[in-house]
């Protein structure tokens, strides 16, 4: 910001306190102008000299505090920009004008803080003659003595500015043959003193007894200090690097975690400012200062920050001086290993950190590209210091000594060769043990080990045994899953010497088990067989040796293996296609050869080569691949097409010609064939995944492929094969296939090319075809004219007016995919037309040829769509009203307010339809507008829309009550409930009201923690939608879709944390949850468990008669009023007929008594019907209470319908609730109280039953 900019915000201040200030300023402005000087920064400076000494003296102090305050801070402001001169020859008075501020103790920060700025800008200004005198005069240095003192000050803002100015001073040195600024000494001198006088203190403290270590400000402040300096000043003096790091590592045993941080802060600033190569001169003695400082050798407190030191400082070295500190690698690497022998953990794992630090950064590139004589034999000595790590000694920390060894691994790379042999045999011996517990750490550095020097070195060392075992040495199977995962970069060959016999070994054993049943032993042949062939990726990753190990041969037994062993396609085509690939990558890297050669030991000319070569292959190669793709069902033919696509790219043009023109031939003749075409129209039929498709079906497939490596000759057959196929609607999947045919042309350029040249012939192609697309093809015929559009040149249009109807229908199509392609096509219509261009109308279908040209524009596109608002179907309406709502979301702020307004009229009109799909259609759209349109649009016409919506809240179909629940939720969330009740009708308020409630009671939950279900329906809706349209229009905040609150009862819990459901573990109270048992799993659930239910103390007491039959309505038992069912009690308060006796014989009639359920012909259930004619009383029953006779009511069960109640129309009376009880289930009432033993002796003997409604009671009369 200039000087003029900061003038100009003090002179319209904002606050009361900047007034003072600006009063100032504006007096200072009228004295200059008064005299007639410029406003010029010297001037301003002078000015305000002579003010300052009005309000502050040597003598008096501070005369007017207020004046000081503004003269001070807008000195601040002016001063940098004053020249350094004259900064120079007023620095006395300035200092001397400033002292009494600067002194003073109680004096307010914002005076102080300018201060310090003005006494900056003055230090800056100064050269190394001003610098040279000593403290004791009126110097710089006595100057910075005061900086450095409120650089500790307990007022932060105070601290903050003056250790930014002190920054700033050292940063600007004056010229000079030293390195350093002339106050650096003096500065690092004055920290390191605060330094120890606060670090003793703190000792004395903790002597005492002061158990709050922790809180040590003036500690922490002078650190602070010392990282100021140490980063402005290009790092710490070289002077006072010895005593800096004695006190940083004393600080470093503090349990305080703060002030260790801060010491080792200081000591990474102090490397990082030596990383540069002017200020590297300093970073032998730092480091020969740290190393001297070595702790103990146990010392687990300052240990391991002593190493990371260390780590750092190497690190540091390295980026210097490469060379050097990689002749001092094994002497460093000997004295940190040592480390690893500690019983200290924490010791343990920073040795090992800095071990691969060391690894990773002190070993260059020359050493592993070109290495000289003496470069081997440094390499060797880490080896040999590495593999004494797997001794016994260091068998504690063997973990760690695993990392350093893959570290190692990978530092070396393949010069790891020779030098690392014994580390693999004694890993992998470790490994092969069955009670080595740490398989998985040494399966680590055997992979970093195949990575670096190749497969063939490791099994030199750990051979397989799997061929030919021998006795006492074992099988090492579980090396191929390792070779699998890190095999790359190597010699094809060895894979062709070693692998293949191999597993034609155990295929062999395979085959001579013939159809017998296969035990384990084949089985296993058959897994070892393709773990081998698994191998084979990896050996096709960047092979060394490629020109000479891929030839004729290998390629036929490929080529054999891919027709023969089909479990072995997956990984025979991923090698294939990865020889490709890798290579491709390389020629095509921006990575220098230098990195090349390092990290894949190859060129790109080598590359180039490799890729050649292949292509000389290609032709056979893709022969076979077409072949096994014809043969390969449809669902498993992902990766062939992928290999195929590999060895398109590489193919000459020529072959490439030949196999086109013979796939053109086989498609034609398919096409002819009425075989084929009798196949094809079985397509319509579901038919099962494990038929093969019709030919002609496979070789578009392969047409599509080859399309985007084409050269331009060929297209006119492309395009006319898709010209043939697409009017074609007997056969939708072929006709599908066709359309996909576009969208790959234009993933290449030239195929763009072609389809600029070509728009006209497919514009004319796609509007004829219209009616002829099947409903399976509709997606690709929609991506298919999103591709012409695209383009389309902008002087010649007509064709969006031509196609617009069908892409509108599109958006109500039953296919989601097909509904979101039209949706997109929509979109680059709108933005097609945006961009301005004409449409000659007279070239639309069903136009007049005199029809004048119109300009193209956003306007005019979404007239196109409304066209469709009085389409003669309601389902062209509805689609209409989707597309229009679709590119108003989008393109809502590029319309003109005129034209939304009319578009919100005319659904507002819609809104009253009596068509409900159109209506569905005009809910997305209010939902739309409601939620992103201005509020000036929606908020007047809420008076028409809200009566509009509520007429449709009593719609409970297709939901339209939950759609406008939701839509209302939104409304009141944007306008507030005021203003959604002032225009609802007062029948609906009771609506609104509840949708209120809702959200409070969803708020209140919320705020006790306790969500209800709907809540977490919510959540779990969260994410699901692919765009923020479809958010908009179906999602929805909404605690409930009901208006019921039966959801808040809900059992589930959603989760707090917004991640993921709870999850909970079901205790039984008598036995704890054992977690260690597999059983366990089953406790454990993600609904929250539910107090078990005990049974009721007392037992429910049901109403019954003399007979013992069940009474119902009975409400004159005074004892037992508040039992819904109670059985007669005696005296005793027992049920006298309740008895071991009774339940026997009612459990006996209840299974082979007369009205027993019985299973006849075909295991149907059977009911006797049959009516006892013993027992008196008919066909009536006699339903009353307990000793009532006035309440006894009469039915009679000749006239019983099967749901139990009487029939209609004969006058009879209906038992009110019966229908359902007396014919439910398993028999009803009785039958339940049969199964509790409560039914009465002679249960089966009343009379008077029938009708299959009167089943549920036995004894359909009294005794």
């Amino acid at each position: 910001m200039s000087l003029a900019e900061k003038l100009d915000k003090i002179r319209s201040p904002k606050l009361q306190n900047q007034r003072e200030t600006a009063v100032v300023l504006s007096a200072v402005e009228d004295t200059l102008k008064e005299q007639k000087h410029d406003a010029t920064p010297t001037a301003y400076f002078a000015a305000l000299l002579a003010l300052l000494g009005q309000s502050v003296s040597t003598s008096n102090g501070i005369v007017n505090k207020e004046l000081a305050t503004s003269v001070v801070y807008l000195l601040d402001i002016v001063s940098p920009h004053v020249p350094a001169p004259l900064l120079r020859s007023k620095f006395s008075p300035i200092l001397t004008s400033l002292a009494p501020v600067l002194t003073h103790s109680d004096i307010e920060a914002p005076l102080l803080r300018s201060s310090i700025g003005c006494l900056e800008s003055l230090l800056v200004a100064q050269d190394s003659a001003a610098w040279a005198l000593s403290q004791t005069q009126l110097s710089p240095r006595r100057a910075t003595a005061g900086l450095l003192v409120l650089a500790v000050d307990h007022r932060p803002k105070v601290r903050k500015r003056a250790q930014d100015a002190i920054t700033h001073v050292l940063q600007n040195a004056p010229p000079s043959p030293s390195l350093d600024h002339p106050a650096a000494d003096m500065c690092a001198e004055t920290a390191l003193h605060n330094i120890n006088d606060m670090a003793a203190a703190s000792g004395k403290k903790k002597v005492k007894g002061h158990k709050h270590e922790e809180h040590q400000p003036g500690l922490m402040h002078a650190l602070q200090l010392v990282k100021t300096i140490a980063s402005a000043s290009g790092g710490w003096p070289s002077k006072k690097i010895e005593p800096l790091c004695e006190v940083l590592m004393t600080i470093s045993k503090s349990n305080n975690e703060y002030l260790t941080m801060a010491a080792f802060e200081i000591i990474e600033v102090v490397f990082a400012s030596m990383a540069d190569e002017v200020m590297s001169a300093k970073l032998p003695r730092l480091m020969e200062a740290i190393s001297e400082l070595r702790p103990s050798q146990n010392d687990s407190q300052l240990l391991p920050p002593w190493i990371a030191v260390i780590s750092r400082g190497y690190d540091v070295s390295a980026q210097v001086s490469p060379q050097d500190t990689f002749q001092k690698l094994p002497e460093v690497f000997d004295m940190v290993s040592s480390f690893l022998a500690s019983s200290s953990y924490n010791i343990r794992v920073s040795a090992a950190e800095c071990l691969i630090s060391f690894l990773v950064n002190c070993v260059p590139d020359a050493v592993i590209l070109e290495p000289s004589i003496y470069d081997d034999k440094l390499l060797e000595k880490v080896a040999t210091s590495a593999i004494a790590l797997l001794s016994v000694k260091y068998q504690s920390a063997w973990m760690e000594v695993f990392t350093v060894l893959s570290a190692l691994f990978s530092a070396f790379k393949w010069r790891s060769v020779g030098r690392l042999d014994e580390v693999v045999r004694i890993v992998g011996d470790l490994r092969g043990n069955d009670s080595f517990d740490s398989k998985n750490e040494a399966d680590v550095v055997l992979g970093k080990a195949v990575e670096a020097m190749g497969p063939e070195s490791v099994l030199e060392t750990l051979p397989l045994n799997l061929a030919k075992p021998k006795v006492g040495q074992p099988g090492k199977a579980w090396l191929l899953p390792i070779l699998r995962d890190h095999v790359q970069n190597t010699n094809l060959a060895h894979f062709r010497v070693e692998f293949v016999p191999l597993s034609e070994i155990m295929f062999q054993k395979v085959i001579d088990n013939g159809t017998s049943e296969k035990t384990m032993e084949i089985k296993i042949f058959e897994t070892l067989v393709q773990q081998i062939w698994a191998l084979l990726p990896g050996y096709c990753n960047l092979p060394l040796d490629l020109t000479t190990s891929f030839d004729q041969s290998f390629a036929e037994m490929l080529a054999n293996l891919l027709y023969k062993q089909t479990e072995l396609r997956t990984d025979l085509c991923r090698a294939l296609q990865t020889l490709v690939e890798s290579n491709e990558e390389i020629v095509s890297s921006e990575v220098s050869e230098k990195e090349l050669l390092l990290h894949k030991r190859i060129t790109k000319v080598h590359a180039q080569k490799n890729i050649e070569h292949l292509a000389s292959f290609a032709g056979n190669l893709l022969a076979v691949l077409f072949n096994v793709y014809s043969q390969t069902l449809p669902q498993y033919r992902g990766y062939i097409l992928q290999c195929i696509n590999a060895y398109l790219s590489i193919t000459p043009e020529n072959e490439l010609l030949e196999t086109f023109n013979r796939v053109t031939m086989m498609l034609e003749a398919a096409l002819a064939d009425p075989t084929s075409q009798t196949q094809a129209d079985k397509q319509g039929k579901k038919q099962s995944s494990d038929k093969m498709p019709p030919a002609s079906h496979t070789l578009m497939d392969l047409i599509i492929t080859l399309s985007v490596y084409l050269p331009r000759p060929t297209f006119p057959t492309l395009f006319s094969l898709a010209a043939l196929i697409i009017p074609q609607s007997s056969d939708p999947q072929l006709q599908k296939k066709a359309y996909k045919l576009l969208p790959r042309l234009a993933t290449s350029q030239t195929g763009t090319l072609a389809l600029q040249d070509r728009n006209s012939e497919l514009q004319s192609l796609l509007l004829t075809t219209a009616s002829t697309v099947s409903a399976p093809a509709r997606r690709d015929r929609l991506a298919a004219i999103a591709v012409v559009i695209d383009h389309l040149p902008q002087a010649n249009l007509h064709f969006i007016p031509s196609i617009l109807s069908e892409v509108v229908i599109s958006a109500k199509e039953v296919n989601e995919k097909a509904r979101t392609a039209a949706f997109d096509l929509l979109v680059l219509m709108a933005k097609k037309m945006s961009r301005g261009g004409q449409i000659d109308q007279s070239q639309i279908p069903h136009m007049a040829s005199d029809a004048p040209v119109a300009t193209a524009s956003l306007e005019e596109f979404f007239t196109m769509v409304s066209a469709g608002l009085v389409g003669s179907t309601p389902h062209m309406v509805s689609a209409s009203i989707t597309a229009l709502t679709r590119i108003l979301y989008e393109f809502a702020s590029q319309l003109p307010n005129a034209v939304i307004e009319d578009l919100v009229q005319t659904m507002d009109l819609f809104l009253t339809s009596s068509n409900r799909e159109i209506v569905r259609s005009v809910l997305g759209f209010v939902k739309v507008a409601i939620i992103s349109l201005p509020e000036a649009i929606i908020k007047p016409r809420l008076d028409t829309l809200v009566p509009g919506l509520m007429a449709w809240s009593r719609e409970h179909k297709a939901h339209f009550r939950t759609k406008v629940k939701h839509i209302f939720e939104r409304a009141i969330r944007r306008f507030g409930f005021d203003a959604i009740e002032k225009h609802c009708p007062e029948d609906d308020k009771k609506f609104i009201h509840n949708i209120r409630k809702s959200k409070e009671r969803a708020k209140r939950h919320k705020a006790e923690g306790t969500e209800n279900a709907s809540a977490e329906q919510t959540e779990r809706k969260k994410g699901k939608f692919e765009s923020e349209y479809d958010e908009a229009l179906y999602g929805s905040d909404s605690s409930s879709d009901t208006d019921s609150d039966a959801s808040h009862g809900s059992d589930a819990e959603p989760s707090t944390n917004g991640k993921g459901s709870r999850t909970y573990i079901t205790e039984d109270p008598d036995e704890p949850l054992d977690l260690l048992d597999r059983r366990s799993l089953a406790h454990i659930s993600s609904r929250k468990p539910q107090p078990t239910k005990s049974a009721p103390t007392k037992q429910r007491k049901n109403k019954t008669d003399l007979d013992g039959k069940l009474v119902f309505g009975g409400d004159d038992d005074k004892d037992h009023d508040d039992d819904a069912m109670a059985l007669d009690f005696d005296a005793d308060g027992n049920n006298a007929d309740v008895s071991l006796e009774g339940g026997i014989n009612a459990y006996v009639d209840a299974i082979k008594g007369r009205d027993a359920v019985q299973r006849g012909r075909g295991g149907r259930l059977k009911f006797s019907n049959k009516r006892e004619k013993s027992g008196g009383g008919g066909d009536d029953m006699d339903v009353d209470g307990e000793g009532d006779t006035k309440g006894r009511k009469k039915v009679r069960f000749s006239d019983a319908q099967p749901g139990g109640g009487a029939k209609e129309g004969r006058g009879k009376e209906r038992i009110r609730g019966s229908g359902k009880s007396f014919a439910r289930g398993r028999g009803g009432i009785e039958k339940r109280v049969e199964r509790r033993g409560l039914a009465g002796k002679s249960a089966g003997s009343g009379g008077g039953g029938g009708g299959r409604g009167a089943r549920g009671m036995k004894g359909g009369g009294r005794r």
